[in-house]
């Protein structure tokens, strides 16, 4: 991670001026990740926020923190954060995945189509992607037979 945020405040974990989380960027990372891996997604989706705000272009940070909004129902906003993981790298297949599933949670199914084929087209070897991209296209075709 590039840049390092200095360490502020003691005591209850928050600067008491600014109200930022106590420590570095990359100490609001690993507890937030932490938080997610503990079965506290929306916590970890708050604290990694705050890091990604500090550090926008963090690639492991916004993964995170995407997985920590899907995770906590936060689809829309799990969305958006897969996006700019796509855009910022075409090449990454887990953040298409996310992606096809975060649009999928917001009903936005014909939506989830694509990412999902762009990850199966990526790593065909991948049942969950295959799985996903498979449920998505029996939905679809089931609404166009109602």
């Amino acid at each position: 991670m590039k840049g390092v945020s200095p360490v502020v405040g003691e005591g209850n974990g928050h600067d008491e001026t600014s109200g930022a989380p106590r420590g570095s960027v990359y100490d609001w990372y690993q507890r937030g990740v932490k938080l997610l891996k503990d079965g506290s997604p929306a916590a970890a989706a708050a604290l990694l926020e705050r890091a990604a705000e500090v550090e926008p272009e963090s690639r492991s940070i916004r993964e995170a923190l995407a997985r920590a909004q899907f995770n906590s129902r936060q689809y829309a906003e799990a969305a958006a954060s897969f996006r700019q993981i796509v855009e910022a790298n075409p090449a990454e297949d887990y953040a298409y995945f996310g992606l096809g599933l975060a649009l999928w949670r917001t009903g936005d199914i014909e939506g989830a189509q694509e990412p999902l084929a762009i990850a199966v087209a990526m790593r065909p070897d991948e049942r969950h992607y295959v799985s996903a991209l498979k449920s998505v296209r029996a939905t679809l075709r089931a609404r166009r037979e109602m």
